[in-house]
């Protein structure tokens, strides 16, 4: 596993050379060597072990891999994780019908932030041979994102009906559409700084995103408490 990091340590820095935009950046640029590199990523993976030994003992199987360099979905399988890892992690298990469609809707947010991302450097891309989104879906682009966003809206509308949410988180989703709609519909695929915009403003989306889950439990809570007031109240 070791030499197959090191192997895709030495592939990126041969792309990062080739690509412009990124050839200042520490590997790239020599600042510091691919053995520094791995003895940084050891590091922090022995620290995320640490933390994890401290989580519950609910399996969690986290996969990334030396497939990475190979398959164009690779890491928006490995982002979202957290939606399972978090859940089991305070409840002991899974809510399926809760983490699944959260999941998916995360893999899918990450497919179409990613492909904005990735049009940045098709053409270096295109040329050292690694594989992309951006690549794959050429022209479609905007196509096959919009049918992302529908199914990571559906997603997150489900997850939020199974889990019990508020009117706040309901609000939240439809901003976040509207966001997307935007995000898809004004991105110029063929100018990299339209695409960095874009792709930096998921941060809001994000931030859209929290504040509706965080203000729906708050809501909800609120809800409950009147409830519990109520019967209590009657039952004197």
């Amino acid at each position: 596993q070791m030499i197959a990091t090191a192997r895709l340590f030495s592939k990126v820095q041969e792309r990062k050379q080739t690509v412009s935009r990124t050839a200042t950046r520490p590997i790239a640029s020599g600042e510091i060597t691919s053995f520094q590199a791995l003895v940084f990523v050891g590091g922090q993976l022995s620290l995320a072990l640490g933390v994890l030994l401290c989580l519950n003992y609910y399996r969690c199987f986290i996969f990334y891999s030396v497939f990475t360099q190979y398959f164009w979905s690779h890491f928006s399988l490995t982002f979202n994780w957290g939606a399972l890892l978090g859940w089991s992690a305070v409840k002991g298990s899974c809510d399926w019908s809760v983490c699944l469609p959260l999941y998916v809707s995360g893999v899918m947010w990450t497919l179409i932030y990613d492909t904005i991302y990735a049009h940045q450097d098709k053409d270096d891309d295109l040329k050292v041979g690694v594989k992309s989104t951006a690549l794959r879906f050429q022209e479609n682009t905007k196509l096959w994102p919009s049918g992302f966003t529908g199914v990571m809206l559906s997603g997150l509308v489900l997850a939020g009906a199974n889990a019990d949410q508020t009117l706040p988180y309901y609000c939240a989703v439809c901003a976040v559409a509207i966001h997307l709609a935007h995000q898809i519909y004004a991105v110029d695929i063929n100018r990299p700084e339209y695409c960095w915009k874009k792709f930096a403003s998921n941060r809001n989306l994000g931030l859209l995103l929290f504040l509706g889950i965080v203000t729906g439990n708050l809501w909800k809570k609120r809800n409950d408490h009147q409830y519990e007031t109520q019967l209590n109240s009657i039952s004197n």
